[in-house]
């Protein structure tokens, strides 16, 4: 849960371990790995909200669309976290906006928007955004909009 960073309305935050390799010459965190930063976020959201690991052969998500914005650079000695939040749930794909803040400067580094889609890896198909991940979503986000509940 997100209690000391002061960003108001994500209810997840996940601490990630900046990495040495994760550095580039310039002493930055390379662009590459905020993506990585950012799918360990998404990874730790649902395995909260769901309980329990996700059966990615029954019951998944496909990562259909992602936009990161870069704010301030992240160095090695940074203290960082991942905060996610789902605003949009559809028929079969719902969105999540997440936020890269860096504890040790106060700042958000990176922000991005992600569009993911229901997926059957066995069947090789997308599916509805089945009934308890609505609920199990719904009961985590609770300023989510009425008509992305349960529709």
């Amino acid at each position: 849960m997100n209690t000391q960073t002061g960003i108001e309305g994500f209810n997840h935050s996940h601490t990630i371990q900046i990495r040495f390799n994760d550095i580039d010459i310039l002493g930055h965190a390379t662009n590459s790995v905020y993506q990585q930063y950012f799918d360990l976020g998404r990874m730790a959201y649902f395995r909260e909200v769901f309980g329990t690991e996700l059966d990615w052969q029954k019951e998944g998500l496909v990562l259909v669309s992602i936009s990161i914005d870069y704010l301030t650079p992240i160095e090695l000695n940074h203290s960082i976290e991942v905060l996610s939040k789902v605003v949009r749930l559809g028929n079969k794909s719902l969105e999540m906006v997440q936020k890269l803040f860096n504890r040790t400067t106060g700042e958000v580094a990176a922000e991005s928007k992600a569009v993911m889609v229901g997926y059957s890896a066995k069947n090789r198909q997308s599916i509805p955004i089945p009934t308890h991940w609505r609920q199990q979503i719904s009961l985590f986000e609770t300023d989510l909009p009425v008509e992305n509940r349960l529709g």
